[in-house]
């Protein structure tokens, strides 16, 4: 028994359940900008999966993963700005347009799939290349770091990165105090002078650029094929972690990892008998759990707040 909990539970795991959450940490992200305006993307799920077929289509036409994933963002862009334009101009219901653009996007690459390539669920060629992995050959004499940093992708690499970097833009620029403001404040944001409908044009976009790079990393750096529907709810899992967090991109980035920790320990545990269906219900399981707990935080802190107001007024 302590044999196989060594073999599931090993410095590989580390490693394992960063990549199986990278691609929900972007869509997570995805969504905590739109979330910081106070616009719940529910179609992060439908960016990503465009994003996905986009950057296959390029690479493979192209032999180029840059432009595969610098058209994968301005598709995702695409997108975007379609749901954006649909709820800021026409006062659309986000969650609808949300939906809508998930189910779009679903049928959609399912079309392109036959028309650009002939063949359906699924498409893999060698022409198709890769976003390229990160090799340091002066880890090599470390065993420990080796295993543990080495060959990782460059997505897996930024992602860390542009966690920081949105840490620091959404608490320590104008910018972000202005999105903050548009999203908790509007009406005080507007009397300020800050163009509201503008700063919430400008967080779809720039969502949608990560959502189209998070379907980019997806299919060319997680995997080097497009599958029919392969997001398989990451962008569902991405809103949960981001509720979870508070669309603080750091809290977020941590929900994310719970993801991956139950996706990549099920994989290990299908090779001891697991019943497979039990090893596919594990992510959803998190989900929701995920959802109850954040929920539950935030109506605690609320009745707190109720509490601390009630009393001050009696006060």
């Amino acid at each position: 028994m302590s044999e196989n909990l060594g073999k599931i539970f090993n410095l590989s795991l580390i490693y394992a359940t960063f990549r199986a959450s990278t691609p929900i940490i972007y869509a997570a992200l995805c969504a905590a900008i739109t979330q910081q305006a106070n616009i719940l993307n529910i179609g992060t799920e439908g960016i990503m999966l465009v994003g996905a077929f986009t950057a296959v289509a390029i690479s493979y036409f192209t032999g180029s993963w840059i432009l595969g994933v610098l058209a994968a963002m301005l598709g995702g862009a695409m997108i975007a700005m379609i749901m954006a334009v649909s709820h800021i101009k026409y006062n659309s219901e986000i969650c609808a347009i949300g939906m809508g653009i998930n189910l779009l996007a679903i049928a959609l690459t399912k079309f392109m799939l036959q028309v650009f390539f002939h063949t359906s669920g699924s498409f893999s060629n060698p022409s198709i290349v890769a976003i390229p992995k990160l090799h340091f050959s002066f880890l090599e004499n470390v065993p420990f770091l080796n295993t543990l940093l080495n060959d990782w992708r460059f997505t897996e690499w930024f992602v860390i990165v542009f966690i920081l970097l949105l840490q620091f833009i959404f608490y320590k620029t104008v910018w972000g105090l202005r999105l903050r403001a548009v999203g908790q404040f509007p009406m005080a944001a507007q009397t300020a002078g800050i163009q509201a409908n503008a700063v919430k044009y400008q967080a779809m976009l720039i969502s949608g650029l990560i959502g189209g790079l998070a379907g980019a990393h997806l299919s060319l750096g997680y995997s080097t094929q497009f599958v029919e529907n392969m997001t398989n709810s990451r962008g569902f899992m991405g809103v949960a972690a981001m509720y979870f967090g508070g669309a603080n991109p750091v809290l977020t980035a941590l929900g994310c990892l719970l993801f991956g920790f139950s996706d990549s320990v099920g994989a290990r545990l299908q090779a001891y008998g697991i019943p497979a269906q039990f090893i596919l219900m594990m992510p959803y399981i998190v989900t929701i759990a995920v959802l109850a707990i954040s929920m539950a935080i935030k109506m605690q802190a609320a009745r707190k707040k109720e509490s601390s107001l009630l009393t001050h007024s009696v006060a």
